[in-house]
């Protein structure tokens, strides 16, 4: 046995199938630890008890009142889009039809397979350790290096996007994010003892970012990458990135490597992202914290920074990575942005936004309003934290990429205050529906920056920007139940946020519930759908429901799916990344299902318009111990791509507990280019050409 997995100190602790590993690995056991927001701010007892009506809260007469029920619910979804802002991005829908499919039955956390509806199949485009240049080995654990995965896709793949070449159809780019490592799985117990720091460098160059050329034949829908391909790239802890925005050149950025403050080398910790109107690709830096040994200042307890060596003992091999070390004490101050990248172009420099703010950002995703401004929406994806937006200063030109792709260096920053409309005494943490029926009310942009100066009292802008989380306590925003993926829709303009879950609201000296978090010990999570004023992302005003509130209903009574019948609704738990069909259908991937619900993490549709509002469809379910990751949804091909993210999470390297997805069954398999093991896959699931997406019932696909 690995001797790192003595050292899981969420070992016994976990529920259901979650694996002490993934705690470990992906955000250095964050549940034992304190929360590190401890500010008291909170304002929805002050305005909930007035139960106000939407209108008199928003305070925006009978024309602002009207504009926000303009969309398909009265019009029908092209008259929506008309009305829409002028352009949306995010994994953008490939346009066409809808996705046909019969929902499958909720699959058994213990399953080793991909369970997709009967009519499809699945192949895996992209692993992890696949070559990506034409003399780059296949990966071999025996003989693995940390030049071989800095040409190797990288571990844990998180999130994705699939950008087809227009003029074509047939060629195109994947880009994935790594979010973070697993030495057990990745390393021999004993190679790794022998060989920490090369496993180190080793596990450096398997985060960060994958680009790769995918290609597909004349009326076929498989894509397959291809090795070699002329804009494949890997961006890892040694690539150079380029600062941007107010902060760029603080004091607080500066280094004894970088005594400009000006450039950073390398990307941890990638969560979700977005890609651009313009083309790029946003990413979010999440849990950086577990990377740094801190010196124990409250700056860096802020964002869960401890004094105590690393699990991961980086800091042992790199010196940056230790804050006590003299000259680095600003380091972990150049991670928790987000990050853009061209996937075009291979030479580019990818760039850090100062202007978006330092946080656990979960992703970013971009829309632009109707007077041009881009607006990017943010998740701080930890136990009581909050949502936030940036307008860009400048706007966007239509073909006019050089320039779009400066509008996230300059711009204004808000924090989101939200107010539920029930008297405090209806919303009692059980999760029950106040008098009116809804969990709704309305909310606040809160400004942070605006114009290039600081709104908030004794603060630079700076000092906003690389402490954006003490920033946001003191103009009072909303603690929400770990906000990640925050997207807006592509037909309606409607925002969408996934929070996965927070087990800690209602604890002894932990905020209570609020309608717009309403379940005390919430393992579930909730959706919460926000429309801004007059459907205008430059707007300060919003008004917000509950989508829908989640569990599955068979054992938790105090789920809720807008009205939809609870008993016809696939079970859905943790709802984590966010994407969209052309119809408009939001689709939600998961993340902790199986500790809380018992089956394995998902991907869910779930219908957002009409007497169907709320519907769940389960449309597939991940292997052992893996979580749902990225989904693209290219509906008019009939295809639905996912990164499927630790499968076999909390076996060893000796004692793999999911072969997922080669499913090689002997030790040999790697001289035949094979991993006896797990290994994170891009995996794409598609309707034959003889069934266009018209499959019926359950069933499983197959390995391609």
């Amino acid at each position: 046995m690995n001797p790192t997995r003595t050292l899981l100190p969420m070992l016994g602790h976990t529920r259901g199938g979650r694996s002490a590993a993934t705690c470990h690995f992906k955000c250095a056991d964050a549940c034992t630890k304190p929360d590190c927001n401890t500010s008291s701010n909170s304002y929805f007892k002050d305005v909930a008890e007035q139960a106000l009506s939407r209108r008199q809260m928003l305070g925006l007469g009978a024309i602002g009142a009207s504009a926000l029920v303009v969309g398909p619910q009265l019009f029908g979804a092209q008259q929506a889009n008309a009305a829409a802002p002028l352009t949306l991005a995010g994994k953008q829908p490939a346009g066409g039809g809808k996705l046909g499919f019969t929902a499958i039955d909720p699959v058994s956390r213990s399953v080793d397979d991909l369970s997709v509806p009967e009519g499809y199949e699945w192949h895996s485009i992209i692993r992890w350790g696949d070559p990506l240049f034409k003399k780059t080995p296949v990966l071999d654990p025996t003989k693995q290096s940390a030049k071989h995965q800095g040409e190797q896709f990288g571990y844990n793949c998180d999130y994705l996007d699939i950008i087809v070449d227009k003029y074509s159809g047939r060629t195109g780019v994947l880009v994935a994010n790594h979010e973070y490592t697993n030495e057990d799985m990745m390393f021999d117990a004993a190679w790794f003892e022998a060989n920490k720091d090369e496993a180190r460098r080793i596990a450096m160059n398997a985060h960060g970012f994958s680009v790769v050329e995918i290609t597909r034949k004349k009326n076929e829908k498989k894509w397959t990458y291809v090795q070699g391909g002329e804009r494949n790239r890997r961006i890892t802890l040694s690539t150079e990135f380029r600062v941007d925005g107010p902060a760029a050149g603080s004091e607080l950025l500066k280094t004894a490597a970088d005594p400009t403050g000006a450039k950073v080398l390398g990307t941890l910790n990638n969560c979700s992202g977005g890609t651009t109107p313009w083309g790029t690709v946003l990413s979010g830096e999440e849990n950086f914290d577990q990377y740094f040994r801190g010196r124990g200042t409250a700056e860096e307890a802020r964002y869960g920074i401890g004094t105590a060596a690393t699990g991961r003992g980086w800091e042992d091999t790199d010196p940056r990575f230790g804050l006590n070390h003299e000259g680095f004490e600003n380091e972990a101050n150049r991670f928790g942005w987000i990050v853009e990248i061209d996937p075009q172009n291979p030479n580019s420099t990818p760039v850090k936004h100062t202007s978006l703010g330092r946080f656990k950002h979960e992703g970013a995703n971009v829309r632009i309003a109707k007077n041009g401004k881009a607006v990017a929406y943010s998740g701080d994806d930890s136990r009581f934290e909050y949502v936030y937006k940036f307008v860009s200063a400048d706007t966007y030109r239509k073909n006019d990429r050089r320039h779009n792709m400066t509008l996230l260096s300059k711009g204004d920053l808000y924090v989101a205050r939200f107010t539920g409309n029930s008297p405090a005494s209806q919303i009692d943490g059980s999760g029950a529906l106040p008098s009116d029926g809804a969990f709704d009310g309305t909310g606040t942009w809160l400004p942070l920056v605006v114009g290039g100066k600081s709104k908030v009292e004794g603060m630079s802008v700076d000092e906003v920007l690389v402490y954006t989380r003490i920033a946001a306590d003191k103009v009072g925003a909303t603690k929400m139940d770990r906000p990640e993926d925050v997207e807006p829709s592509p037909v309606s303009g409607k925002l969408y946020i996934a929070l996965t879950n927070n087990s800690d609201r209602g604890k002894a000296g932990k905020e209570g519930a609020m309608e717009q978090n309403p379940r005390v010990s919430n393992r579930d999570g909730h959706i919460i759908e926000l429309t801004e004023a007059g459907n205008d992302a430059t707007a300060t005003k919003f008004t917000w429901n509950i989508l829908l509130v989640a569990g599955d209903p068979k054992i938790n009574s105090s789920t809720y799916f807008s009205g939809y019948p609870a008993d016809k609704v696939s079970p859905i738990s943790c709802p984590d990344n966010l994407a969209f069909d052309s119809a408009g259908n939001l689709w939600i991937s998961t993340d902790g299902a199986p500790s809380t619900i018992g089956y394995a993490d998902a991907l869910h549709k779930v219908t957002l318009t009409g007497k169907d509002r709320g519907r769940v469809e389960q449309f597939l379910a991940v292997p052992t111990g893996a979580e749902t990751c990225g989904p693209v949804v290219h509906d008019k091909d009939g295809s639905v791509f996912v990164s499927v993210q630790h499968p076999g999470e909390g076996g060893s390297f000796a004692q793999p507990a999911s072969l997922f997805p080669d499913f090689a069954k002997d030790a040999g398999s790697a001289a035949r280019g094979q991993f006896y093991g797990p290994r994170p896959t891009v995996v794409q699931v598609f309707a034959p050409a003889s069934n266009n997406g018209k499959g019926k019932g359950r069933g499983k696909g197959h390995q391609g």
